[in-house]
């Protein structure tokens, strides 16, 4: 379970982050994700550490390769956890990101790992992102 302090910490700073994109409000923007990155460097490694807050920062990070690198982190995360909610949503992301940087092959990898952990979890949307994803990958 993510602290319900750090929870809200994060859930606030996501929906300014994204108040501020569509307002195109540049310093907003990067004063807010400057404090998420903080919250997340602050509680890594720590008992307050979760890859919901890893997760977010990755959903905030505009490019694509550092972004990448920390939806990898936010998943290693999931995976020490044992979180299947947070596996399957962060190897869609990243499956998703891969597709855009032509990185098909790992996109299909993350998305037959997705599959396997969506097994587990209620998100039937989820479900059906990864399968319709994965299907469009491996049928060309």
């Amino acid at each position: 379970m993510i602290n319900t302090k750090i929870y809200k910490a994060v859930y606030e700073l996501a929906e300014k982050l994204m108040k501020a994109a569509d307002k195109e409000d540049r310093e907003a923007f990067d004063a807010l994700y400057a404090q998420l990155e903080a919250i997340c460097t602050e509680n890594d490694n720590t008992d307050k550490d979760h890859p919901e807050q890893w997760e977010t920062l990755a959903d905030f990070t505009e490019e694509l390769d550092e972004a990448l690198a920390v939806y990898e982190k936010a998943f290693e995360k999931a995976v020490a956890v044992n979180s299947k909610d947070h596996m399957s949503s962060i190897a869609f992301s990243m499956a998703k990101l891969q597709v855009e940087l032509g990185q098909t092959d790992a996109a299909i990898s993350n998305l037959k790992n997705a599959q396997v952990t969506a097994n587990k979890i209620e998100d039937g949307e989820l479900k059906d992102e990864i399968d319709e994803l994965l299907g469009k990958l491996t049928t060309g």
